[in-house]
């Protein structure tokens, strides 16, 4: 029998189905031969909402075995086909779009509102991927000595191991499923162990929504170093997609360099936010809580630090203060909360640490600054000025609601100390001047940059970064491009 959670009812009804909690192998849902479960915590509460079956090594290979017999047919699907059921997947998570963003609150903690947005953000990628997937399109051209044609195709490259983070628990993993598909590729996810029941449920829509047994499989576990490692030198997987860790991301590379498997990798973040005096002050305020509230500031793209010209410093951190504290802080699941909590006791310590060394430093807390007491894992809206160099937070990636906010004085100064990270995900600029903007984004060193707007994601953008933020490119055309290898034939004629 199905381990199953009975997930909230959402507008006055039951939700469409009892999420399955066990290892989605082949053509159904199967217990982990250990017995094993994995707790999940609601943040908010600390409470237990359910447990999901905990996979081994045995599991992680029974996936692979279940991929590679469907990989034939999946491949050999027309690619209208493949659309259709893409298409079908879309409409079918976003006919589920509240009871959706009720799982994901609860299990992750974050407001009802970013979770909606997410069911819609994590549905958009099946509907632009089902476009895709009818233009993947080869080339021919004559060779320059005109011995003969150069033919390229471009074919699915194999099974992909999919391996996702928990702050975006439906967005990530369809990010990577939907391309996946689209190219005819057979996949195995493997969601963080703190968000695994949004992930579950997504894979039971698909198969409601006709994606064929053993396309994607589901597996969760506790000790993921072997369960990946064993998939990872499984011959017939031949793709690996992070999205997690920088730290996670080097260990991973290492064991995928053992089989020479491509690999996309979207790591760590350190966003600089570049606020000039030309800006319009209320609408870089607006960028700023974008940019860094969304999420509870629980995102890879979340501005980190704002540096703001002098001669407008003062009127940005005075109303970024005034909008941060008419936030309400609470659990996410209730309609009234904007900013929810985070994920679990590990961060609420490392926002702890960064601030008291910030403030260590000559730092100045300018609005809250401190968990509250209590059951949850909160921690307020937070405004830090005057941050000084050197400080650990303007190098850690904070993944918080803490806006950490340095002076500059010119725009060199402004590319130098945005480019001064090991990390290149994202960036935000802001100025009425767009040739001075442009002229700035250019010279930033990253693989994404908002003018004049706090939101950078999109599934028809290439999502990306360059240093340690990552290798390849998620979303757009180039997302497909990711799980096609390229044959070229020699043609004569």
């Amino acid at each position: 029998m199905t381990n199953t959670y009975a997930a909230p009812s959402a507008n006055g009804r039951e939700g469409p189905f009892a999420i399955p909690t066990d290892l989605l192998i082949g053509d159904g849902w199967r217990p982990a031969a250990s017995g094993n479960r994995i707790d999940v915590l609601d943040p908010s509460t600390e409470q237990v909402l359910s447990s999901v079956a905990d996979a081994g090594v045995a599991e992680g290979l029974a996936a692979v075995d279940a991929a590679a017999t469907a990989a034939s047919a999946w491949a050999a699907t027309p690619p209208r086909k493949r659309a259709e059921i893409l298409q079908s997947c879309f409409h079918a998570i976003m006919a589920e779009q509240e009871w959706l963003a009720q799982i994901i609150s609860l299990e992750n903690g974050k407001a009802l509102s970013d979770a909606r947005g997410e069911v819609a953000y994590a549905a958009e990628f099946f509907r632009w991927y089902a476009e895709e997937a009818v233009r993947i399109n080869g080339e021919l051209a004559l060779s320059p000595s005109g011995a003969n044609r150069i033919m390229v195709q471009y074919q699915p490259i194999g099974i992909a191991l999919l391996i996702t983070p928990w702050n975006f628990p439906a967005a990530m993993a369809t990010r990577k499923i939907a391309p996946a598909l689209a190219a005819g590729c057979t996949c195995i996810l493997k969601p963080a162990e703190e968000t695994p029941l949004t992930a579950l449920a997504v894979a039971e829509i698909m198969r409601r929504a006709g994606v064929p047994a053993g396309v994607v499989n589901v597996i969760n576990t506790s000790d993921p170093g072997p369960v990946c490692s064993a998939i990872l030198h499984d011959p017939r997987v031949r793709k690996l997609s992070f999205t997690g860790s920088t730290e996670v991301g080097r260990i991973l590379l290492r064991e995928a360099a053992d089989s020479v498997i491509s690999s996309s990798m979207e790591l760590g973040g350190n966003a600089p936010f570049l606020i000039f005096d030309d800006a319009d002050l209320d609408s870089a305020i607006e960028g700023a809580m974008i940019a860094k509230m969304r999420n509870g500031g629980e995102a890879c793209t979340a501005a980190n630090r704002f540096y703001v010209q002098r001669g407008i410093h003062d009127s940005f951190v005075s109303g970024l203060i005034a909008r941060m504290r008419a936030m309400k802080l609470g659990a996410g699941i209730e309609n009234t909360t904007q900013c929810g909590a985070m994920i679990n006791r590990q961060a609420i310590d490392k926002i702890e640490r960064l601030v008291a060394d910030a403030v260590a430093k000559g730092a100045e807390v300018r609005l809250g600054g401190k968990a509250p007491e209590g059951a949850g894992f909160f921690y307020p809206p937070s405004v830090i000025a005057n941050v000084q160099p050197g400080s650990d937070i303007l190098t850690d990636e904070i993944f918080g609601p803490v806006a950490a906010i340095i002076p500059f004085d010119d725009p060199e100064q402004a590319i130098a100390l945005a480019n001064a990270t090991e990390y290149g995900l994202a960036a935000y600029v802001y100025s009425e001047d767009l040739k001075k903007a442009l002229r700035i984004a250019e010279r930033i060193e990253c693989g994404m940059v908002a003018v004049n707007r706090g939101l950078v994601s999109d599934a028809a953008a290439p999502f990306g970064g360059v240093k340690q933020s990552g290798l390849g490119r998620e979303g757009s055309h180039h997302g497909l491009l990711e799980y096609c290898e390229a044959k070229y034939i020699a043609v004569s004629w």
